[in-house]
């Protein structure tokens, strides 16, 4: 009648009564297993080509930064981080995923995309202007959870501040101002070598 949570409590406080003489039985049997898992081990990694070693450590590495996402956007929902706003195929869907046709979660929203694709740009206007209002909400939103942040010493989990390039023109102004400063230093280099 106990969910797994209350079981593990259960036995977790039953192990803690016994007395140090009862669990030495259970600690002898780890420890000859622990040696039979280490014997298995050496002998499975001594069979490994050098090819297997280094799949073995990358699917390791990736475990982990897996696992280190996970920790880290659980933390920013801990913190109470704005959502990312929505598409407007997103709100869409939302609102009309219910009465959409289809037996399976997955038939649905293929129905939904090709009903998507299908609409002219008039009709899609009210979710992109919802999307836009959602844009505009999660800004604003990131704004004061980002202040908040900062009290709160977390400089660390702030946005990039670093200006990107909109468009194609304002990425060859970017270049060109590049550009500029590296001729510039060059001129002061030339000049200070020529003194």
């Amino acid at each position: 009648e106990m969910n797994n949570t209350e079981l593990v409590k259960k036995m977790a406080g039953a192990w803690n009564e016994l007395p140090a003489s009862q669990k030495q039985v259970y600690e002898d049997a780890r420890k000859t297993d622990w040696q039979r898992y280490s014997v298995q081990l050496a002998a499975y990694k001594a069979q490994l080509t050098p090819a297997q070693v280094e799949a073995l450590k990358e699917e390791r590495r990736k475990r982990l930064a897996k696992r280190m996402s996970f920790r880290a956007k659980r933390e920013l929902t801990a913190l109470g981080r704005p959502k990312r706003p929505r598409s407007g195929f997103n709100i869409f869907v939302s609102e009309n995923f219910q009465e959409s046709e289809g037996i399976s979660p997955t038939a649905k929203m293929k129905q939904l995309f090709d009903t998507w694709q299908k609409m002219s740009s008039s009709q899609k206007q009210p979710y992109l202007q919802l999307a836009e209002d959602d844009k505009i909400r999660y800004e604003n939103e990131m704004k004061s959870w980002e202040a908040k942040m900062v009290e709160l010493g977390r400089q660390d989990l702030l946005r990039s501040r670093k200006p990107r390039p909109k468009t194609a023109e304002t990425a060859k102004q970017a270049e060109a101002a590049k550009a500029s400063s590296l001729e510039n230093k060059a001129k002061l280099k030339l000049k200070k070598s020529e003194e």
